[in-house]
C-alpha cells in the first residue's frame, strides 16, 4: 500500500490563515482545531520492484481556512455529509431495489436528500463490483457479454427511477 505523508512546509497563503491561532493551540495543550483545507502533490517514492522499501505520497497543504465559532457547525455538517456519502452502504433484494444498513439509516437520522444520496452511492458501489466481476470473466461469449450489459442497464436504471420495478 502506498503511504501517504505531509510535507512540513505549507504554502505561504495557509501558512498566514494559521498564523493568527498558533499561540492559542500552543496555549490548550491537547486542543484540536477544525479547518478547511487544500494539499498538492509535491514528491513520490517508487521503490525498485525486488525492492521492500514501500511506495510514498506527499502532499503540501497550499490553502488553509480555519472557520470562526459561529461558522463551524456548518464545516462539521459539511464534513458529515461527505463522511457519509464515502460511507454508505446497502444491498440489493430480490426485486432489485437497494435497502440501506441500519448504520446508514442511523447515520442519515431522517434527511431525506442523505437517503437518496446514500441509496444512490450504495447502488452504485454494488453496480461498479457486478461491472468488475463481469469484466474479470474471459470466457463470455458476445451474446453473454450483451445479456450481462443488458442486466447492469436495467440495474442502473432502476437505482435512478427508485420505483421498486425493474427497468
Amino acid at each position: 500500500m502506498t503511504k501517504f505523508k505531509f510535507d512540513s512546509q505549507m504554502h505561504m497563503a495557509a501558512a498566514d490563515a494559521l498564523a493568527p491561532h498558533i499561540r492559542g493551540i500552543y496555549d490548550r495543550p491537547g486542543s484540536s482545531i477544525l479547518f478547511i483545507g487544500e494539499a498538492k502533490h509535491v514528491e513520490r517514492t517508487q521503490p525498485a520492484p525486488d525492492s521492500d522499501a514501500e511506495a510514498s505520497v506527499k502532499v503540501r497543504i497550499i490553502q488553509l481556512e480555519i472557520p470562526n465559532r459561529d461558522q463551524e457547525d456548518a464545516i462539521r455538517e459539511a464534513a458529515r455529509a461527505l463522511h457519509l456519502q464515502r460511507t454508505a452502504q446497502g444491498t440489493l433484494d430480490e426485486e432489485g431495489q437497494l435497502i440501506l444498513s441500519q448504520g446508514t439509516l442511523k447515520r442519515i437520522a431522517g434527511r431525506l436528500h442523505e437517503v437518496e444520496v446514500s441509496r444512490l452511492r450504495a447502488g452504485l458501489g454494488h453496480w461498479v463490483a457486478y461491472a468488475q466481476r463481469v469484466k474479470s470473466n474471459g470466457k463470455l461469449t458476445a451474446t453473454e457479454l450483451r445479456q450481462e450489459m443488458d442486466q447492469l442497464a436495467d440495474g442502473l436504471a432502476a437505482l435512478l427511477a427508485n420505483t421498486g420495478e425493474e427497468a
